[in-house]
């Protein structure tokens, strides 16, 4: 999730009503919501208004709660134990400097029973929430699941100590490995958005056997820095502005840094760019008030909380945003029949999906869905459930003809 149009605005020095509103002590869970198990949030002695940065884990999972009281559909919320590593790993950078469990947290959705399973992973600097928009609808005809990331939202935030492209790809497909093993599950339907998308196309080219059909929503992870990189941005190289945000790539310096740096200010900034980015700026249906409210609390809480998986930006991309270890690459190696989903105005381009399919032995579709950028799923719900349904339809009960693309969805 970018934060270049809110890093632009200045903040604002009258933040005492919006800081009241966002420290709000943590609503109820409602009823309809189930937990099975405990958070492992260590308990702050100092009370969250007094703290710099005020939040924990808690927090997310409260405000969690609150974002997904807008959805219909009863729920479950678990903490999925993921164990402390891969079996048989002598490596720490999975379990950081100790042998404590992991978890994942992960929420599942009241389905008909046979239903086929929809897992659903986030993007980069997202959770599993930025999906409520998508769960009552998908629900009507899946298993819905969805999850954090180890190291995101509400999932356990180990050190991250990864050194190459290699084992930070292994954090993230490996703990999924291992909570697909806790959960017992096999042959389900993987959506990925963003980084999210690179994550599971990279487990199904590990993991083929698990996946019936792989979803990639505006997928990050296609382009090669060698093949696309264009003159423009290598001339900004060039120049020190260039060199400074390169240098700061390279460090691992990113967006939640400065978030977490405002700190009691920070809620004000996130206010600003989710306002902009899915209000005034939306290039699809715009979030109600109170859909921006509960985003924003959201939000901010996942971005600011302990940095663990954020961390695994310059070791997957290159400055840019180019893949250090292109999927385009692999493109021949594809074992899963693949949809691709973009929004016509998402700024990751669908052309280097056109290029992998030319080498993929498998069936791939390429959908795109107009008044939609890089958030299709939340700029236009509708259209991208007709899209999901579509590429779905051989495992949904009736004649696949009863899934047809809504108007302006098309098949390129």
């Amino acid at each position: 999730m970018s934060l270049r149009f809110a890093l632009r605005r200045s903040v604002s020095t009258s933040l005492a009503k919006t800081m009241a509103q966002e420290l709000n002590s943590s609503a109820p869970a409602t009823a309809k919501e189930t937990v099975t198990s405990t958070s492992t949030a260590t308990k702050s002695l100092w009370p969250s208004v007094l703290r710099w940065i005020p939040t924990s884990i808690d927090h997310i999972i409260s405000a969690e709660k609150r974002l997904l009281s807008l959805v219909k559909t009863p729920y479950t919320q678990e903490q999925v134990n993921i164990g402390s590593g891969p079996p048989g790993s002598k490596v720490k950078w999975f379990r950081s400097t100790s042998n404590e469990p992991r978890f994942i947290n992960t929420v599942t959705f009241d389905s008909k029973e046979g239903a086929p399973t929809l897992v659903m992973v986030h993007g980069y600097a997202a959770a599993q929430g930025f999906f409520f928009r998508n769960f009552d609808a998908l629900a009507q005809h899946f298993r819905v699941i969805a999850i954090d990331q180890l190291g995101w939202g509400g999932s356990s935030r180990p050190d991250f100590t990864c050194t190459s492209t290699e084992e930070t790809e292994a954090w993230f497909v490996d703990s999924f490995e291992e909570w697909r093993k806790a959960k017992n599950l096999s042959n389900f339907i993987l959506l990925g958005h963003s980084f999210g998308g690179y994550v599971a196309a990279k487990y199904a080219l590990k993991h083929p056997e698990h996946v019936q059909h792989l979803i990639l929503v505006g997928p990050a992870g296609f382009s090669s820095e060698t093949e696309h990189k264009s003159e423009r941005l290598t001339k900004f190289q060039e120049t020190w502005k260039g060199a400074v945000l390169n240098h700061l790539w390279e460090s691992n310096f990113t967006p939640m840094k400065v978030v977490r740096g405002l700190g009691p200010f920070g809620p004000n900034l996130v206010r600003r760019y989710t306002s902009a980015r899915f209000g005034a700026y939306s290039t699809g249906e715009a979030l109600t008030e109170e859909e921006s409210r509960l985003l924003t609390d959201y939000v901010y809480h996942t971005l600011v909380a302990k940095a663990s998986g954020e961390l695994c930006l310059k070791h997957i991309f290159a400055f840019g945003a180019f893949a250090r270890s292109p999927l385009l690459q692999r493109s021949s190696d594809w074992k899963v029949p693949t949809t691709f989903i973009y929004g016509i105005q998402d700024w990751m381009d669908y052309l280097r999906a056109d290029e992998a399919r030319k080498n993929m032995s498998v069936p791939c579709e390429i959908i795109r869905v107009p008044q939609a950028g890089h958030f299709v799923f939340l700029d236009n719900a509708k259209g991208f459930h007709s899209a999901i349904l579509n590429s779905c339809r051989r495992f949904l009960p009736q004649d696949p003809a009863n899934y047809p693309l809504e108007e302006g969805v098309t098949s390129v």
